[in-house]
């Protein structure tokens, strides 16, 4: 009797299946969900997004940013920029920001690449002070106080406020659903196995073979694009935006990182777990005032000293359970 390897098992056929039916459970939601939960599922939609991306950095690439909210408000900015100055409509300036960031995000990775660990996490934080900084002294976009979305802006999503609001969920859902898609492909081609490589040992990779600096340039590059067009989604959805909610790094770097952490870095679906842990936690916790956030670090500070695989992690590693065909499985043959 031989043996067999294969990415695909059982459980691989059966987890798919329900990706499928809960995917298609989501694309209905607007004809059978109310405004409230639409809210939530577009929130959970777009943090699970940027958990995955945040991820897919620095648990892959090993790029530890804590300034990713930097691409956040420029995504945010550029939609009520392109809105109000140019009446580009706001759905179809998405990807052109997506685009835009993406070209930004070069020459910010060639400065970034030349430091290592803490100091490249710090200046990353830097590069999003300044890009803080900056916006609080453009004029034209509202300055310190920030910018409203123009009324003929927001027309352009639907005639009535319930057809806007379905707009922004299928713009969510379709964002949510094409970061996982770009992730899993990446994953399972051989810029993946370049991220297991550099993962495992970046001198071995070298020494093999592996380009890590063009390796890393690319997951950064897609990192900063995905999340720009995050971003631009979340403050379409909140209408305003300044400086301060634009450029949080409590809100779009801080929490990001709990997701991944309590989830499981480096595996995919961590981050997924994660956000669902954190809004489950978030729901329950949210009456008791200051002593929420408290409880949420206790929680992260005791998942990273007992397990610091993350709870998937260390669910992955105790019982081989995969839900997506990513690494291979030896079984017996016939």
């Amino acid at each position: 009797m031989g043996y067999v390897v294969s990415r695909s098992s059982r459980t691989t056929l059966a987890a798919s299946l329900v990706a499928v039916v809960a995917l298609a459970s989501l694309a209905s939601a607007p004809l059978w969900a109310t405004s409230d939960q639409l809210r939530q599922l577009v929130e959970i939609f777009l943090y699970v997004a940027l958990a995955c991306l945040w991820n897919f950095l620095a648990g892959y690439a090993g790029l530890v940013s804590v300034g990713q909210q930097a691409y956040v408000g420029l995504g945010g900015y550029a939609l009520f920029a392109l809105a109000a100055k140019a009446g580009v409509p706001p759905l179809y300036s998405v990807p052109l920001i997506g685009l835009g960031a993406a070209v930004l995000s070069v020459p910010i990775a060639l400065l970034l690449f030349r430091l290592r660990g803490a100091y490249f996490a710090i200046t990353s934080w830097v590069v999003a002070e300044v890009y803080r900084l900056t916006a609080n002294l453009i004029v034209p976009l509202g300055g310190g106080s920030g910018m409203s979305l123009p009324v003929a802006a927001a027309k352009t999503l639907g005639r009535t406020p319930h057809a806007r609001f379905v707009a922004i969920y299928d713009a969510s859902l379709v964002l949510l659903v094409l970061t996982l898609a770009l992730i899993f492909g990446a994953l399972r081609s051989r810029l993946g196995l370049a991220l297991t490589a550099i993962r495992d040992n970046e001198l071995a990779a070298r020494a093999n073979g592996v380009n890590v600096d063009r390796t890393k340039l690319i997951v950064y590059v897609a990192a900063a694009a995905g999340t720009a067009m995050i971003g631009a989604v979340i403050f379409l959805q909140k209408l305003r935006i300044s400086p301060d909610s634009g450029f949080s790094v409590n809100d779009w770097t801080a929490l990001v990182i709990f997701m991944v952490v309590i989830g499981g870095i480096g595996t995919f679906e961590g981050p997924i777990l994660g956000a669902l842990i954190y809004f489950a936690l978030r729901d329950a916790l949210s009456q008791l005032g200051p002593y929420y956030l408290m409880i949420l670090g206790a929680v992260a500070i005791a998942v990273m000293l007992i397990e610091p695989r993350g709870l998937w992690g260390a669910l992955r590693a105790r019982t081989g359970l995969q839900f997506l065909p990513l690494s291979f499985i030896v079984g017996k043959g016939g």
